[in-house]
């Protein structure tokens, strides 16, 4: 069997050797303790017989042990199919051998992994089944899987096969894998990324599916899977997926307003945007630059992707979005490259138009955007300027969302992103400010604390327009709704501290502030809530004394002017 073994190993390419070096080790060692107890009889003197006793014992264990050998080596033969009954190809094989008497799971393991990446195609896709199965039951399975060498034959059978249902198989295996950080970075380093973006702009929805699926995974657990899918540009076609078919209403709006010229330039945009050459190659890398994000993917013609079910193109819309959504977290240089394309103008469009499961999305992608944005100036100048169409579409759908729907879910994002981008807006842009100011007196308290945050990030020292925000957030009788703010919880209490403290300083002068007795409330606090929160308080104090300062000009002057 050994003999047999050596053959098939030699002549076979693309080996499976986990098993093989695992039982053949194993093997090594017991003949090792064979050949230890034959020597010990081989002895002539009867003292050494005397001193090296061998008992029967010991002759019942190296009999158990080789038994234990052969069962290993036959389940071996067995699963490579070493002997050619199968023509040298791997067959399923879910048997237990001897050296997987501890850990069933194991062999169980050895023979899906090694059917994937040897077997015919109908096993090869039934075993990236079952690996996907067994990664989704535990981290135990999982573990094993990676350490036993799984990934790269998931993923060849991923790259090189033809049928989509196979594909869909191995993506959902490696989907199920990349949950934490380490076994991310081991399917990064089997140079998977490349890969995935290929099979995203090369494959049927129902691949690019879990294509993105898989992209949205990697990037949540793991920020150099974040910034090697950025490296390999997958935020175009991530872009190009999700804008299928959400500016077909504009192009044909806008005909009518159109000159001959530019309807006929329209249209060709459209068709070079959509299909490919003839020969059905894709497109040359300088075509996409000119395409701004809505450049043509893939073999599938563009009347293929129209034929595919409405439930098809909105769970992979839905897909895309997500993995937009978990690229753009904490990284400014992707939430930059996605500003570059019509990204932007595409996740406000979804937002206007569409509910569920894909509006959150983009609003979640919105929100991760507008935070990078906040860190760093040249994104937020360059993403968000005043007269820029995409950055003006984006606020009035985030201002609709915090008006007209009544889901906290959507509402919450929605205030966070227009806080961030609370450096954007100039003073006349009263409007924002209003909507934020009648959310402090909304039922739920978090989104009335988000809108506490958000207004306190347009009167911070760090806004240059903060006295300008200041006065107009107290126009808009924002006090009164802070101080019953200051009777909830001790979170909200926070931030409408903050903010009370930040218009005290700004626009110390109003009467609103005196006549809401809000220098009895921050005394108040100051004694109580901010103890523990030197910082506030800090900023408290400051306020107090501001407000001091002006009241005790206030009543001298009415003493001086009483008639």
């Amino acid at each position: 069997m050994l003999r047999t073994m050596v053959r098939f190993a030699t002549t076979t390419p693309f080996l499976y050797e986990p098993p093989i070096r695992h039982v053949v080790a194993e093997v090594s060692k017991n003949l090792e303790r064979v050949l230890i107890l034959v020597r010990k009889c081989k002895h002539q003197s009867f003292l050494r017989r005397v001193v090296n006793r061998v008992s029967s014992a010991d002759f019942r264990k190296v009999l158990n042990i080789l038994e234990a050998s052969i069962g290993d080596m036959k389940w071996l033969i067995n699963i490579f199919d070493a002997d050619g009954d199968e023509g040298g190809k791997v067959v399923i094989q879910h048997s237990m051998p001897p050296i997987a008497s501890n850990d069933p799971m194991l062999s169980w393991i050895w023979s899906d992994v090694a059917t994937v990446q040897m077997g015919i195609v109908d096993d090869r896709c039934e075993a990236a089944k079952e690996l996907a199965s067994l990664a989704k039951d535990n981290d135990r399975n999982k573990k094993i899987i990676v350490e036993e060498g799984g990934v790269p034959p998931i993923l060849k059978l991923f790259k090189e096969s033809t049928l989509p249902e196979v594909q869909i198989e191995a993506a959902t295996a490696l989907y199920h894998l990349a949950n934490n950080r380490e076994r991310v970075r081991t399917i990064v380093n089997e140079l998977a990324i490349p890969i995935i973006v290929q099979v995203l702009g090369d494959s049927s929805m129902g691949v690019q599916i879990q294509a993105a699926s898989l992209v949205a995974r990697m990037a949540e657990h793991d920020p150099v899977a974040q910034e090697c899918f950025a490296r390999e540009n997958v935020i175009r076609p991530l872009v190009t997926l999700l804008s299928f078919e959400t500016f077909v209403d504009d192009h044909t709006g806008q005909l009518s307003k159109q000159s001959i010229h530019s309807i006929v330039k329209i249209n060709k945009e459209i068709e070079k945007n959509s299909l490919f050459k003839s020969n059905g190659t894709r497109p040359l890398a300088n075509s996409y630059k000119h395409m701004e994000g809505i450049s043509r993917v893939g073999h599938y013609s563009k009347k293929e992707r129209e034929n595919e079910s409405p439930e098809i193109k909105l769970e992979l819309k839905i897909c895309c979005a997500r993995a937009l959504w978990m690229l753009a977290t904490g990284s400014v240089s992707n939430s930059r490259k996605l500003t570059e394309t019509k990204g932007l103008l595409c996740l406000a469009k979804i937002v206007e138009k569409d509910q569920g499961g894909l509006q959150f999305n983009c609003l979640m992608t919105i929100m991760e955007i507008a935070i990078a944005a906040e860190s760093n100036a040249d994104l937020r100048c360059a993403a968000f300027k005043t007269n820029s169409p995409a950055a003006k579409a984006v606020v009035d759908q985030l201002l609709r969302v915090i008006e007209e729907l009544d889901n906290p879910s959507l509402q919450i994002p929605a205030i966070k992103s227009i806080g961030s981008l609370a450096r954007t807006f100039p003073a006349r842009e009263t409007r924002v400010i209003g909507s934020l100011v009648t959310r402090l007196s909304h039922r739920n308290l978090d989104i009335a604390a988000e809108a506490a945050i958000a207004l306190g990030k347009f009167a911070c020292p760090e806004n240059f327009l903060c006295m300008n925000h200041s006065k107009a957030i107290i126009e808009f009788k924002a006090i009164p709704q802070l101080m019953r703010l200051l009777r909830s919880n001790e979170h909200n209490q926070l931030h409408g501290i903050f903010l009370l403290c930040y218009l005290s300083l700004h626009a110390g002068n109003s009467e609103s502030l005196e006549q809401a007795r809000v220098l009895t409330a921050l005394e108040g606090a100051e004694r109580t809530v901010l103890a523990h929160h030197p910082k506030l308080r800090e900023l408290a104090t400051m306020a107090i004394y501001h407000l001091n300062l002006y009241h005790a000009g206030v009543q001298s002057q009415r003493i001086v002017y009483l008639p």
